[in-house]
């Protein structure tokens, strides 16, 4: 009987193989360069792999992923991976990507102690009490997640256009490009929410004028 993690790894050495039968120079190219033009930064469900929704190849996105797709502040793996990406690889886009029947944010929405991720949740719970008067007109659970899940992705853009590093690359480079989506797990298919194009003005509080 194969183990598990064995069919892991002879699914990977099948699809090397296959790689190699379609480019002979695929792994060389990819080896020695990496463009992305996107930075994508997801879930962690394991239901919404960015490559596979997307229908891109190896080299063409980088990813991120943390419960519920959250841009936190004080969140130093992330903020590493949006200075990389913006300063070194120069991207063009970056997406925030939540999914309908986000665990992370159903749990935001409830009362029970969950140890230390509770700590995580609360940059949720933050996002449901800013709109709170909105979603409790929802009187459907279903409905209201979903609606919750949406306001999530458009607070983590917002989140995004309050960080130096990207109001540094609006200024000089004119990029990158916000773009915020929600994916359906019943259907497949993902939703634009909301966008938000270089340069854009947010509240004066957020924007830095010594960059």
């Amino acid at each position: 009987m194969i183990n598990s993690y064995d069919k892991l790894l002879l699914e990977n050495k099948a699809w090397a193989t296959e790689q190699v039968q379609l480019d002979t120079d695929f792994f060389k190219r990819l080896s020695h360069i990496q463009t992305p033009e996107f930075l994508w930064i997801g879930c962690s469900d394991s239901r919404v792999p960015a490559d596979k929704i997307t229908g891109t190849q190896p080299g063409e996105i980088f990813v991120h992923r943390n419960i519920a797709n959250m841009v936190v502040h004080t969140d130093l793996n992330l903020l590493s991976v949006l200075e990389y990406a913006v300063q070194v690889l120069k991207v063009k886009h970056i997406i925030v990507c939540g999914h309908y029947g986000c665990g992370g944010v159903r749990a935001a929405m409830g009362n029970h102690s969950l140890g230390i991720i509770n700590k995580w949740l609360r940059n949720i719970k933050d996002v449901y009490r800013i709109h709170q008067s909105n979603l409790e007109k929802e009187t459907n659970e279903d409905k209201r997640a979903d609606m919750l899940v949406e306001l999530n992705v458009k607070e983590q853009i917002m989140n995004l256009a309050k960080t130096s590093i990207i109001q540094k690359a609006w200024k000089y480079e004119q990029r990158p490009h916000l773009h915020g989506w929600v994916y359906g797990l019943n259907d497949g298919i993902i939703k634009p929410v909301c966008e938000m194009e270089p340069g854009t003005h947010i509240d004066p509080i957020y924007e830095y004028d010594n960059l």
